[in-house]
């Protein structure tokens, strides 16, 4: 039965977690935090903690004009949630006094819901016809500033309304099916976007397996790869399967390595619901050998580019680990060099924003093997701009890229061919 004070009770614990612990939702899911919910409070639950961090700058704002002293993250947490529901058109009544109860029910801060009530009854009467007049929230400082610098302020401001607004949900085909069975819109990459929220298994063709949700920046690395059938193809940090899965619809045989047994799981369930074949491999990226068609290199990055669909990303960290990351990837970059064969191709991705961990990587690349080139040519005929292939040769796509259409994940890739 679901129950709407425990899903709301349920986002201000995830917030807690968020911007209390610097812990991420994926991290919060695996241990468990919506368990006990039934699947419509799952959802609700989800949906409030993404919409809040969205919103948090806005919220802050808000509650600026009546907290006059520093008030406990729990109950700030309380706050925010209670203000982004009332200023989307929440009805007041049922939030406050949820919001109220909330609090009520707590050891530490029980005697703050006169302060919660009073604070939230207000944001009722007058937030909301501040909310709109607002700008977009601004990503954190500690990430703002870097991608500012690398794509200037126009299209960082473009970036953080984009972010603001959302993810639309994006799905790949399996060659062959019909595109006008599941409706959307068809992207000029080819993948079909369907307004968020919709309910992923209950779309036609969902049981057959025709289809799998994938970003459409997320989907183009393997298909400028251009998997051959039969080809021997390496798919390296694999995991959760989307790009395995178009290298395995196109007729390769494709080997898919992680280091993450659980995350392979569910590579293997998406493979068996598809009906599509690969061998899966648990194991480090850099501990593997032979020698292969094609490699494709998935690196481990900060995924500053998936913060329209992760917006607890900028909150949970702090770019600190940024340094090994980039370390990592410049090793794993040369592994999976040396596992192409002769007149092999390579495709090396990010879903970074940086530059640091793409068009760089791949310049040191280029300038540390003399038999490496970057091939462009294979962006011509896939639906991308001209002007997003870089200046080394690859392709960099950002959130502000059709941002008419919902924009798209931050990504970078290159095709690089090893001489024969």
């Amino acid at each position: 039965m679901s129950d709407a004070v425990q899903a709301r009770r349920t986002a201000v614990y995830l917030l807690d977690q968020v911007l209390g612990e610097e812990r991420l939702l994926a991290e919060c899911y695996a241990a468990g935090a919506l368990d006990k919910l039934v699947p419509e409070d799952k959802a609700r639950a989800q949906r409030l903690t993404t919409q809040t961090l969205r919103e948090l700058e806005r919220a802050d704002r808000v509650l600026a004009k009546y907290l006059k002293k520093t008030t406990p993250l729990h109950v700030k947490n309380v706050l925010r949630l209670g203000t982004v529901e009332l200023c989307a058109g929440g009805a007041a009544h049922g939030v406050v006094n949820t919001m109220v109860n909330i609090i009520a029910k707590h050891k530490r801060h029980g005697a703050l819901k006169g302060l919660v009530n009073a604070v939230l009854r207000k944001v009722a009467a007058d937030g909301p016809a501040a909310w709109d007049k607002l700008r977009a929230p601004r990503l954190p400082k500690w990430l703002r500033a870097p991608l500012s610098q690398a794509w200037g302020p126009e299209a960082m401001l473009m970036i953080e309304q984009v972010q603001q607004a959302g993810a639309p949900l994006d799905i790949t085909l399996k060659p062959g099916v019909d595109p006008s069975a599941l409706g959307g819109e068809v992207l000029p990459t080819g993948s079909i976007r369907i307004a968020a929220g919709t309910q992923v298994s209950g779309l036609p063709g969902f049981e057959a397996g025709d289809w799998w949700v994938q970003d459409a920046a997320a989907a183009l690395p393997a298909q400028v790869l251009q998997a051959q059938t039969g080809e021997q193809i390496l798919d390296l940090c694999a995991a959760p399967g989307g790009k395995t899965m178009q290298l395995a619809a196109a007729g390769a045989d494709v080997t898919a390595v992680d280091t993450s047994e659980t995350r392979l799981k569910r590579l293997q369930e998406n493979l068996d619901r598809t009906g599509l074949k690969a061998k899966v491999v648990v194991g480090d990226a850099l501990a593997q050998s032979g020698s292969y068609d094609a490699v494709l290199l998935d690196a481990p990055c900060s995924a500053t580019g998936t913060i329209r669909r992760h917006p607890d990303l900028p909150h949970a960290k702090d770019g600190s680990g940024f340094g090994e990351l980039i370390d990592l990837q410049a090793r794993m970059l040369a592994h999976a060099w040396a596992l192409v064969k002769p007149g092999g191709r390579l495709v090396y991705c990010t879903c970074s924003l940086l530059p640091d961990e793409g068009e760089c990587q791949v310049e040191d690349a280029l300038d540390m093997f003399s038999d490496m080139a970057a091939d462009r040519s294979v962006f011509a005929d896939k639906g991308v701009e001209t002007d997003w292939i870089t200046e080394e040769g690859g392709l960099r796509l950002r959130p502000d890229y059709w941002a008419e259409k919902g924009g798209m994940d931050g990504f970078y890739m290159a095709v690089l061919r090893k001489s024969g």
